[in-house]
C-alpha cells in the first residue's frame, strides 16, 4: 500500500477530533491483519497507526482469531479503546473461533455472521459484545433462512448482545435489503468512556455503555 493510502487515517482522525464525533473505520477489508503471510513489519505499522488514531474506533475483523494473541503489541493490556476485535462464523463449524476471541481482551468483541449459510441454533455469545448478520451476495449466492437471523435475533435478546442486521443479500441485494420483520436492526455497541474506564478495577474485564 502506498504511504499516502497510510496517511488517510491521520487525516480522518484529525477531522473526527475537530467534530467531536468519533469515526469508525473497518479495517483491511479485503485482506486478514493476522494471517501469518502479513508483509514483515505491516503489522507493526498498523498498531502504530491506530496509537496515533485515538479518535477513531478499528473494527478488526479475522478467520484466525487463535493468532490474535501472539500478534498483539507489548502495550496492548487489557485492550486499546478504539480497536474493536471481531471474528467470522458464517454456520456451526467454524463457532470455535469464538473461543479464541473471547480469551483476548478488548474494548468490544464482535461477531460477523455474514455471509450467514447456515443456522447457529447455540451461539456461545458470552464476552461478545456485538453480533453482525448478512447473507451472501452477488451471482450464485447461497440462501439465507428468515428464522435462521430471528433465532440469532433471540439469542442476542438474551444475551444482551448488540444485533445488526446487514442484508438479505442474494442475486440483486438492493431490491431484497436490510428490513426485518418491519424494522431495521442498526445496534452498535458503544465502549466505556475514558472517565469510566480509568475507574474500573485493574484485571476486571471491559464492559460495555449500551446505547
Amino acid at each position: 500500500m502506498s504511504d499516502n493510502h497510510w496517511r488517510e487515517p491521520l487525516r480522518w482522525n484529525t477531522a473526527a477530533g475537530a467534530s467531536g464525533k468519533r469515526a469508525q473505520v473497518v479495517c483491511a477489508s479485503m485482506a486478514d491483519v493476522f494471517d501469518p503471510e502479513a508483509p514483515d513489519g505491516q503489522r507493526e505499522r498498523l498498531w502504530n497507526l491506530m496509537r496515533e488514531t485515538t479518535h477513531l474506533d478499528w473494527q478488526v475483523l479475522t478467520k484466525r482469531p487463535e493468532r490474535i494473541l501472539a500478534s498483539l503489541p507489548p502495550d496492548w493490556g487489557d485492550g486499546w479503546h478504539n480497536v474493536w476485535l471481531g471474528t467470522s462464523v458464517e454456520d456451526d463449524r467454524v463457532t470455535n473461533r469464538i473461543e479464541h476471541l473471547v480469551r483476548v481482551p478488548a474494548a468490544v468483541r464482535f461477531l460477523s455472521l455474514e455471509p450467514l449459510i447456515g443456522p447457529l441454533p447455540n451461539l456461545p455469545l458470552r464476552g461478545i459484545d456485538w453480533a453482525i448478520v448478512g447473507g451472501e451476495s452477488g451471482p450464485g449466492a447461497r440462501p439465507i433462512e428468515r428464522e435462521w437471523v430471528r433465532d440469532i435475533r433471540r439469542q442476542c435478546r438474551s444475551a444482551k448482545v448488540k444485533f445488526f442486521f446487514n442484508q438479505w443479500g442474494g442475486v440483486r441485494k438492493k431490491e431484497t435489503g436490510r428490513e426485518l420483520d418491519g424494522r431495521f436492526y442498526n445496534e452498535m455497541p458503544r465502549p466505556l468512556t475514558e472517565a469510566a474506564r480509568a475507574r474500573r478495577q485493574p484485571g476486571v474485564a471491559v464492559a460495555l455503555e449500551m446505547a
